[in-house]
């Protein structure tokens, strides 16, 4: 057997997933990331803005079709950012403003795309919510992993629109899950926090950065700039 081939579909199952994410008449012109944590005060939030921020960076207005989000599983409900996660995404240039925290809702898994998790558990618990959400559902590490292996050239170009190549982009990476395993049984985790020193929340702002930037650069075709 060989590994599937990076920038295809993956038959008839990623339809019904894409119809699902769909069937509530949302526009088809945006394309939703849904980052999920625990209380959505710290590392969701993190990823929510920093996603928002990268993209900005690159796109500009032409980046306004992808709409980036976060939840909770434990989420803490109308609650502010934690401080110290709000100090992170300033060291990045990005923007905290505005936030209040989440509990993670069937409608939030129905909407999205993709949907972006911080650990194992927490991507068990949105893929047994339901709404075919297996078929879009990775950790962030998982994620960019598979993102890592796709060739660029096989995905349709930002000139097709950004929404169609971020649905091919998750196709793509759907299609070598099983294929690409972790390397060890931590390497898909982005530890919690929350209560934690300044230092540890720079530390996991740094993850967070490491893996969002490849995933990014996939999703715009647009890398960082130097």
């Amino acid at each position: 057997m060989t590994a599937p081939g990076t920038g295809r579909g993956i038959g008839n199952g990623e339809r019904a997933a894409e119809i699902t994410t769909t069937f509530v008449g949302l526009p088809r012109d945006s394309f939703r990331i849904l980052h999920v944590s625990t209380g959505n005060v710290c590392r969701s939030p993190i990823t929510e803005r920093l996603t928002r921020h990268f993209v900005s960076e690159r796109l500009g207005v032409l980046g306004g079709g992808l709409i980036v989000e976060s939840a909770g599983t434990w989420g803490h409900e109308g609650a502010p950012m934690e401080t110290n996660a709000e100090t992170v995404l300033a060291d990045y240039g990005a923007d905290p403003a505005g936030f209040t925290g989440r509990e993670l809702l069937d409608e939030h898994v129905i909407r999205a795309d993709l949907v972006l998790t911080a650990t194992r558990d927490h991507r068990a618990q949105v893929i047994s919510m339901g709404h075919s959400a297996g078929l879009r559902t990775f950790t962030l590490k998982e994620f960019t992993r598979l993102v890592n292996a796709i060739d660029p050239a096989t995905l349709p170009p930002l000139e097709d629109g950004l929404v169609t190549r971020a649905r091919a982009l998750v196709r793509a990476a759907a299609a070598l899950r099983g294929w690409l395993l972790a390397p060890t049984v931590d390497a898909d985790e982005v530890y919690d926090p929350y209560g934690a020193p300044l230092p540890f929340f720079r530390s996991v702002g740094d993850e967070i950065h490491q893996a969002l930037d490849p995933v990014v650069t996939a999703l715009t075709g647009v890398p960082a700039r130097a």
